[in-house]
């Protein structure tokens, strides 16, 4: 049996992941956990240049891909992934299972630590959109309900937790990694500045949107409703899209390639460079969830085009919910309208998701669900946490 003061075996925790969203956020816990982090990609969402661009880019070492996941029907994607995961668990069983947020490749991981009796840890437990019409919203209330370790980003995401019955001592607050993942990825001034010329933008003088989600790009109108706006805004300044494959694919089956032409449409960037042009945006526009915490980061407002959202702690000041059509460009208009004393105010606000420690107080929860049988005291979490109790340990390491 372990000591709490051993260094955890190398390849001894198995992170999985697949999206880019993923490897963003698990960049710096796989950075502390080193030598002892496993790396399991299921390919849900991978492109050979562009994954190795954004590896890379974070740090991150080269994982474990499985194969035939991409592209799939999701229950495919699932099926195939919990496949190959448990063949990789088989043969090398780890001590603890590592998964984030609400992806297939999530889910995936979180049945194969299940069925193996794995102790589970979740990062970014909790989050809640109450849309059932959202299939992320079915995994991650699955996931939530498999893990041993659920790790909050929010005291919100707790207390939504705590209503569905989840034992108080498996929850703690941690943050959020997306802190961290911002704070360590943007570039200095100078380089932000380089990204801005090379694109012939000038701060606080353009907007920069993403555009991606199956509900925006899915129905022909709904993508022209969103595509109109972007154009309309075009037209008084500079709008960046980088091009998601979807969305481009999408506009291009449904004759919507002239909305583009007033668009600066660009390839998508590496974090570093996404992160420079976000930063200096005079608004965002988005469907991703991500973007709706790193704009509480960076301090720069957002129109957010969902339907509904599992972060509405960035609603309160940085982010405004609006659907497809003529409410996008309204509510840009009245961003742009509050000017540089608008940017100056957000600039000042803490953001909701954490102090950027959340990687630190995720890899020692996952050190503790790694090494122990019984229960043990969790560590010091961020404010209103309460600490983790017991969780399984696998028969063998």
């Amino acid at each position: 049996m372990s000591t709490p003061d051993e260094p955890l075996s190398a390849g001894s925790v198995a992170v999985v992941l697949g999206t880019r969203p993923e490897l963003v956020k698990l960049a710096e816990p796989v950075r502390l956990l080193g030598p002892a982090a496993r790396v399991l990609h299921t390919g849900q969402h991978y492109d050979g240049a562009m994954s190795q661009d954004v590896l890379a880019g974070l740090g991150m070492p080269e994982p474990e891909y499985l194969a035939g996941v991409g592209g799939r029907p999701r229950a495919v994607q699932i099926a195939t992934a919990l496949e190959g995961l448990d063949a990789r668990f088989a043969d090398r069983l780890p001590r603890a299972v590592v998964v984030q947020g609400d992806t297939n490749a999530a889910l995936s991981g979180a049945l194969a630590a299940n069925a193996r009796d794995i102790p589970l840890v979740h990062v970014e437990a909790g989050l809640r959109s109450h849309d059932r019409a959202m299939p992320e919203e079915h995994n991650r209330v699955v996931i939530d309900r498999l893990a041993d370790v659920l790790c909050a980003a929010t005291p919100d995401n707790r207390s939504l937790l705590l209503a569905e019955g989840t034992p108080d001592q498996r929850i703690s607050v941690t943050g959020n990694t997306v802190v961290e993942a911002v704070h360590h990825h943007r570039p200095r001034a100078g380089t932000c500045a380089e990204v801005l010329a090379r694109h012939a933008l000038e701060r606080d003088g353009y907007v920069l949107a993403t555009i991606h989600r199956p509900e925006n790009t899915d129905d022909p109108a709904v993508l022209a409703a969103v595509l109109e706006e972007l154009a309309g805004l075009a037209r008084e300044l500079p709008v960046v899209l980088p091009l998601h494959p979807r969305t481009r694919v999408r506009a291009e089956q449904a004759g919507l390639r002239p909305l583009l032409a007033d668009i600066r449409c660009i390839a998508p960037v590496d974090y570093a460079s996404f992160l420079a042009l976000a930063g200096d945006a005079a608004v965002l526009i988005s469907d991703s969830g991500g973007v709706q915490e790193e704009s509480t980061v960076l301090g720069r407002p957002l129109v957010c085009v969902r339907r509904s959202t599992e972060r509405p702690e960035a609603l309160a000041e940085f982010a405004e919910l609006v659907p497809p059509g003529p409410r996008i460009g309204a509510a840009v208009r009245r961003r742009l309208a509050e000017g540089a004393a608008g940017l100056r105010r957000l600039a000042s606000l803490p953001s909701p998701f954490g102090d950027g420690r959340a990687s630190r107080r995720i890899v020692d929860l996952i050190a503790r669900a790694a090494r122990r049988e019984d229960a043990v005291p969790g560590p010091p979490v961020e404010r209103g946490a309460r600490r983790t109790g017991p969780v399984r340990r696998p028969a063998a390491a």
